[in-house]
């Protein structure tokens, strides 16, 4: 997280710029950057608990799918899901206040689609699986977007690719009531569940080491983010949002 902040002990720069070139009625903003100071405030990484609850939900799900649980037990099964919705939500606020827009908005979508998802499976309606696929097919279309950016970031593609052919399967389940269709989303979403425990357990090992500890394959800027020094944390600094004067 960062704010900006500027402070003077006073003087002539602070007094308006009453060159000869400035045309009347206007004031000049004097040049601010020696001035001012930008303060980090460094916070734990959100990201194994963001992937610790996509697991527990998509266990849960998934088991429905499967027919382990009988459909009454629907309902249950919903009420179960939005404890997700929240945490997740929170691991979104906390990543943008980390300045990673790309988790953010992934784990944000996260939580959207599981509130969306208990409050249609414990509504109950009639046409409500049909509601869902069509909402998990717009996932698919966000998903497939958010795989050309996410690269870098090796475990969030990972997650992100493994839920792409979920939400497929689940769509169209949905939209047909196609029994295999059903089940073959089951079995992603247990996938998927193993997936993001071993993101979410690979990311708390190296937090508390300091170290890679398992391989979870970042590159790019990604790479440079952990393995570079201070300079590359705040090359840019100025130009990022919370910084900047406008989005």
């Amino acid at each position: 997280m960062s704010t900006a902040s500027a402070s003077s002990s006073g003087g002539a720069d602070d007094a308006p710029d009453n060159r000869p070139d400035t045309p009347p009625g206007r004031r000049l903003e004097p040049d601010l950057r020696s001035m001012t100071r930008i303060n980090l405030r460094p916070i734990a990484s959100p990201m194994p608990l963001g992937f610790f609850t996509v697991a527990i939900a998509s266990v849960m799900t998934g088991c429905l799918q499967l027919g382990l649980f009988e459909t009454e037990a629907r309902g249950a099964v919903a009420l179960c899901v939005p404890p997700a919705f929240a945490l997740q939500f929170l691991v979104s606020v906390l990543a943008f206040g980390a300045r990673d827009v790309i988790a953010a908005t992934l784990m944000g979508i996260f939580a959207g689609s599981w509130l969306a998802y208990a409050l249609v499976m414990f509504s109950g309606t009639a046409d409500g699986l049909r509601v869902l696929g069509v909402f998990n097919l717009a996932l698919l279309c966000f998903g497939a977007l958010m795989t050309a950016v996410t690269r870098p970031k090796r475990a969030l593609w990972l997650v992100l690719a493994v839920s792409l052919p979920r939400w497929a399967a689940t769509g169209l389940s949905g939209l047909t009531g196609a029994e295999w269709l059903t089940r073959t989303s089951g079995v992603l979403g247990l996938l998927v569940a193993l997936v993001a425990i071993y993101a979410a357990f690979a990311l708390m090992l190296e937090d508390m080491r300091g170290e890679e500890v398992l391989p979870i394959g970042r590159s790019g800027p990604a790479h440079a983010a952990v393995e570079g020094d201070l300079a590359v944390q705040l090359r840019n600094l100025e130009r990022q949002a919370g910084v900047r004067r406008t989005l």
